[in-house]
């Protein structure tokens, strides 16, 4: 993609929303229309909400996936695990 903008002569990437398009997203609290095929009915997991009817995934608009907790080392020192 960087290389497309440097045909096309842009100098700077600014975050722009607008340019970005239509995202679809999942919103718990909202009645959700699947972008595919137009139903509501949705299997909803921990990342991602389905369409149960034409298999769309869309994203969660909210995963949960920020915060100080999110982060965890399973590793243990072997000397942890002699004991």
């Amino acid at each position: 993609m960087l290389t497309i903008a440097k045909r096309l002569g842009a100098t700077s990437f600014p975050h722009d929303p607008v340019r970005r398009g239509y995202h679809a997203l999942y919103r718990p609290d909202e009645r959700n229309h699947c972008p595919g095929c137009g139903r509501s009915q949705w299997i909803v997991g921990r990342r991602l909400a389905e369409c149960a009817f034409c298999a769309t995934a869309l994203p969660l608009a909210e995963t949960g996936m920020t915060g100080a907790g999110l982060f965890r080392l399973s590793w243990r020192a072997p000397e942890a695990l002699a004991a």
